[in-house]
């Protein structure tokens, strides 16, 4: 049986040495190795950049040691998950950690580690073969680490399957699948019962598309806080009769990558028992063109009853989390958060890494983004900029999805999110990407989770520490 190139091999496993050496502290280390360690170095001219490896052999040629490059700390400062870089030029081999990864820097880097051996090979009939294995170091918590990984690739794998494959019903299985696992119950509304049971908008935007649209909800825990988590599900989206170019079209696969992010958040909280309730909630649906599709102009009533304009049907987003969100509200959660690839507005104002986040709660922003520097998940917090609100107020209802002009796009999305959360004490929204544009360190280009590990970090100071469960 192959090993789990996403898991820490077994501590009983024989294993090599692995120093993990800054190139500030190369030239003190190698000064105090053997005289054969000192000559390999020498040859292979080892500097210890981000991603170097020089691997040791002893007298009779088999590997004993190998040496790893954690670059210097101006690159370390502009990198995350460096020892991640390492791990597919090191030897196929069982490794120990030896030294040279500081504790505070050890999970992030153990973390790049297993997120390096992440592949989607669901389409190929022939992967990639074996890579390094890693032995949990003895001086931190590895099952976190593992399952934060285990719920990362669940995100990958959702966003980087193709559309065919990963429709509203395929997000269903998946999330049934994952119900299954944690003993969790879910109940489903299909199609016309949309209408029957108050979800306009989701109705709306989905009924154009043969795969019929549905509402996902999962429940898992009965005690502690409520905490509820929404996530966009368009599985894909052609823009409506509002319809997009071919180049925006290309990664619109993507566009149920909130889903795919808090069913991965949903996955670690549930398998690090957290004492919390949770509710997960996906709008699934396709926005597609038919006869029947939304037209620009259009006026809809949300589940709250406010109405709204459609004046660009490829703002369809928007329009299936509000009616999320309301039912969210009802219940009136602890905390309340939802996330979506919503605006290409948010990519242009802080690119595919820097996630920004919306929230009018002081301490859940602090949290936020204190643990979006130890999770290494980097979020910036931005403003519901109130002066803003005519924006999304046109002359014929009480919303507007798509104001004239694009100014301040993704903020006047984030305002129109908050119309349809008024009971929630904390409510938090996070404008994803969902996607990785290049290889880098644990990051393979490709569907990528934002987000939910800054929120795993986040919510038991918020919560209280007592939510945490036994790990």
């Amino acid at each position: 049986m192959s090993p789990n190139l996403t898991a820490f091999a077994s501590p009983d496993t024989a294993s090599v040495p692995l120093y993990c050496i800054a190139s500030e502290d190369l030239s003190e280390w190698r000064d105090s190795q053997p005289e054969r360690v000192r000559q390999w170095l020498e040859t292979l001219g080892f500097a210890g950049k981000i991603g170097e490896v020089a691997a040791i052999p002893d007298a009779a040629g088999h590997l004993s040691l190998a040496v790893c490059g954690m670059g210097s700390a101006a690159a370390r400062e502009r990198s995350r998950m460096v020892l991640g870089a390492a791990r597919a030029r090191l030897p196929v081999a069982c490794y120990h950690l030896a030294g040279g990864i500081p504790e505070a820097d050890l999970a992030e880097n153990m973390l790049g580690w297993l997120l390096a051996g992440y592949r989607f090979e669901r389409f190929k009939q022939q992967g990639a073969g074996q890579m390094a294995m890693l032995k949990p170091p003895a001086a931190m918590d590895g099952r976190r680490i593992e399952v934060l990984a285990a719920a990362e690739c669940l995100t990958r794998d959702l966003i980087n399957t193709p559309a065919a494959h990963m429709g509203p019903e395929e997000l269903e299985t998946t999330v049934l699948a994952l119900a299954d696992e944690f003993d969790a119950q879910v109940s489903v509304t299909y199609g016309e019962d949309l209408l029957h049971e108050n979800f306009p908008m989701i109705h709306a935007v989905g009924r154009a598309a043969e795969r019929i649209p549905r509402l996902l909800d999962m429940r898992w825990g009965d005690e502690g806080p409520r905490l509820t988590l929404v996530g966009k599900g368009v599985c894909f989206d052609t823009g409506g009769l509002n319809i997009k170019p071919g180049a925006s079209m290309g990664l619109m696969k993507k566009d149920m990558g909130g889903a795919a992010t808090v069913l991965g958040l949903a996955m670690m909280i549930m398998a690090l028992g957290w004492r919390v309730r949770l509710r997960v909630i996906i709008p699934a649906v396709e926005n597609a063109i038919s006869g029947d599709a939304m037209r620009p102009g259009d006026v809809l009533t949300a589940r709250n009853g406010l109405t709204v304009e459609v004046n660009n049907t490829d703002a369809e987003g928007r329009l299936v989390l509000a009616d999320a969100l309301a039912l969210s509200d009802e219940e009136t959660p602890d905390v309340l958060v939802c996330m979506a690839t919503l605006t290409g507005a948010a990519r242009v104002a802080l690119g595919p890494d820097l996630m920004p986040f919306y929230t009018d709660d002081t301490p859940l922003a602090e949290a936020l983004t204190a643990a979006s520097r130890s999770e290494a998940d980097p979020l910036w917090r931005m403003p519901f900029y109130t002066p803003y609100e005519p924006m999304i107020e046109p002359a014929i209802a009480d919303l507007d999805n798509a104001p004239a002009g694009g100014m301040a796009g993704s903020i006047t999305a984030a305002l129109f999110l908050r119309r349809f959360v008024t009971n929630a004490p904390r409510f938090a929204h996070f404008d994803i990407y969902g996607w990785q544009p290049k290889d880098l360190a644990g990051r393979p280009k490709g569907g990528a989770g934002q987000g939910a590990r800054a929120l795993l970090g986040a919510l038991p100071q918020v919560l209280g520490d007592e939510i945490l469960g036994e790990t």
